[in-house]
């Protein structure tokens, strides 16, 4: 099994980069046929969310536009339940159908205070795209139609996710040995 380094943590392969792109691309098409006819806005969570947007953008097949939030609350491996926005949105997005496109979905608080800033703003819809959803964590009822993966309650590194900034240029998906 392969292992890495980052920082002072070991990791090892849990989803490979081959699993990834044929997930994101099934996931993709299921958004380009339930939107279809609607130019859906991408809302993409930097900086996790990056590589997963860039991947995911590129499948989808309908008239669509991308924009990025930035939001936090992880300090090294513990969220700390403490949700900060960082870089707001400047698009309008009333009457607009929005796709929220999340690394990873962990205890869902921030995906709530982002589904609430949303909300507030009166677009068309609101669906929320993420590469990986923690079930086992989840704090708050969401619902997710576009998942990639649900993965263990562990800490996780690679495509997008880092450990303390870095590991996101990782192709795989690594857990936490």
């Amino acid at each position: 099994m392969k292992t890495i380094q980052v920082k002072d943590k070991t990791f090892t392969v849990s989803i490979s980069r081959e699993e990834i792109q044929k997930r994101v691309a099934e996931v993709a098409a299921q958004i380009s046929k339930d939107l279809n006819g609607k130019k859906p806005l991408f809302l993409a969570v930097l900086n996790g969310a990056f590589v997963f947007a860039a991947d995911l953008i590129r499948g989808i097949s309908i008239d669509c536009e991308i924009t990025f939030v930035r939001m936090t609350s992880y300090a090294g491996t513990k969220s700390t339940g403490v949700v900060k926005e960082l870089i707001g949105l400047n698009e309008n997005i009333e009457n607009r159908h929005v796709v929220i496109v999340e690394d990873i979905i962990d205890s869902g608080k921030t995906m709530e205070e982002l589904l609430a800033m949303l909300q507030a703003r009166h677009p068309a819809s609101i669906k929320i795209a993420s590469l990986l959803v923690k079930p086992g964590n989840l704090k708050v009822n969401l619902d997710i139609p576009y998942c990639c993966f649900n993965i263990p309650n562990d800490f996780i590194v690679g495509y997008g996710l880092d450990y303390d900034g870095e590991g996101r240029n990782l192709p795989e998906i690594y857990t936490i040995k």
